[in-house]
């Protein structure tokens, strides 16, 4: 679902990313530049090694850029630090890892709140749209099981649901489906491109995966660290 009018939700220009070891210098990214629109769902495909994981993160501001820049609604993140950017990930961009990253002793409501209550917001104050997330996500009946008594696609339900709590401008996805077993895969995934399509969510996702990369609106392939 794309934004009738075109806005841009963020864009990377001329992105590069140096790793160094020594006296030895590894180039990931050389000059990557994008754009992604509102509303849109765009996935970044390539080989292992190729970069495509390395520019999510500079994407979402869990990592900086060796060069370049990176813009979200128009405002340059790149350069921020530490505190201001943790706030920002908390209140404007979600994230969606492969290994989910629940808290194993927090309960399904708890893991999926906590994003609010680390800004020290209530959860009493926030029923009404945890019960909406939790529908969406087809947990409303496991709200009280912890993470071990949920399957690997239940959790990563959990995960997406955490993400979307704080109604981020940006969905990131690391993986999604990537510790899952292709029938499982599958369902996150329809999930994904259904709250994509529903509300207009922005999702910008990393995957190894075709039968994945299918559900996005527009795929982006990245090839030793340049867009192909």
């Amino acid at each position: 679902m794309q934004s009738s009018a075109n806005r841009i939700a963020i864009e990377g220009k001329d992105i590069v990313k140096d790793f160094r070891i020594g006296d030895t210098t590894t180039k990931v990214l050389k000059g990557v530049s994008l754009k992604v629109l509102q509303g849109e769902f765009v996935s970044i495909m390539g080989q292992s090694g190729s970069g495509k994981s390395t520019l999510l993160y500079i994407l979402g501001g869990l990592d900086t850029p060796t060069g370049g820049s990176v813009h979200i609604n128009g405002t340059d993140i790149s350069q921020w630090g530490d505190e201001k950017m943790s706030k920002i990930r908390r209140q404007k961009i979600g994230f969606v890892f492969q290994f989910y990253n629940l808290i194993p002793n927090l309960n399904v409501e708890e893991n999926i709140m906590l994003p609010l209550l680390l800004d020290g917001k209530k959860m009493k104050d926030h029923k009404k749209q945890l019960n909406h997330i939790l529908n969406i996500v087809g947990l409303s009946d496991r709200r009280k099981h912890t993470p071990r008594e949920l399957s690997g696609g239940q959790q990563q339900r959990v995960a997406i649901a955490r993400a979307l709590i704080t109604n981020p401008e940006i969905l990131f996805a690391d993986e999604p489906t990537g510790n899952l077993d292709s029938q499982t895969g599958a369902e996150i995934m329809s999930l994904l491109q259904e709250i994509n399509q529903k509300s207009g969510q922005t999702i910008v996702m990393v995957t190894h995966s075709p039968e994945a990369a299918k559900c996005s609106s527009r795929v982006i392939t990245v090839m030793d660290g340049m867009i192909a």
